[in-house]
């Protein structure tokens, strides 16, 4: 999609006009998906998720500016949207205070590497309250003190549901379904691990 048809669509969309709702809505659901799919439970949720935001896509669409680019603007509020399902629908959440949670050091000698797929099933197992920090922090990028404003918990509790979603991760590859020679862990654990040792 050229930046010309793009601006079309949005203009249609600020005006109501179905068809450019549906076509914008067509040219940006799977990269809407990604995002949802990382936070929800399993597709279903997050093809809720990602139907909500894209609402939210057209109600606001007025605001959009322009100047920036609209794949930036679409993740910004699909995130929004994912961290509010996990706010509105969370049951119960695991989660304790742990201000000083030490990193471990992962040494798995696993081969081959693990499929986007596998990867994302295995994040979809983890518990709400950790998959969403984990999700926020180690792919994201914010810090804690920014994930406790957006989730209202402590600092420490995403730091302790950080420390938390490591844990389980890494237990989760080592007992992965395939085998061990699935995974490889100097590749995966590095990314996705390490990435949220801060």
């Amino acid at each position: 999609m050229t930046e010309e048809q793009l601006q079309l669509l949005i203009r249609g969309c600020i005006n109501n006009d179905r068809q450019s709702q549906k076509m914008l809505y067509q040219a940006f659901y799977g990269f809407a998906m990604s995002i949802c799919l990382r936070y929800a439970n399993n597709r279903y949720d997050a093809a809720e998720v990602v139907n909500e935001g894209f609402f939210k896509i057209y109600t606001h669409m007025e605001k959009y500016d322009q100047q920036r680019p609209f794949k930036a603007w679409l993740s910004k509020i699909m995130h929004n949207v994912s961290v509010d399902y996990y706010r509105s629908n969370i049951k119960s959440t695991l989660t304790d205070e742990l201000d000083g949670a030490e990193t471990i050091e992962i040494k798995a000698e696993i081969e081959d590497k693990l499929a986007y797929e596998d990867l994302l099933a295995i994040i979809q197992r983890l518990p709400a309250a950790y998959r969403t920090v984990f999700n926020l922090f180690a792919i994201d990028g914010y810090t804690h003190d920014e994930i406790a404003e957006m989730l209202n918990i402590s600092s420490g509790t995403s730091k302790s549901n950080l420390f938390k979603a490591r844990q389980k991760l890494q237990q989760m590859l080592v007992d992965f379904p395939h085998g061990l020679d699935r995974v490889d862990s100097q590749t995966v654990l590095t990314v996705t691990i390490n990435q949220s040792m801060e």
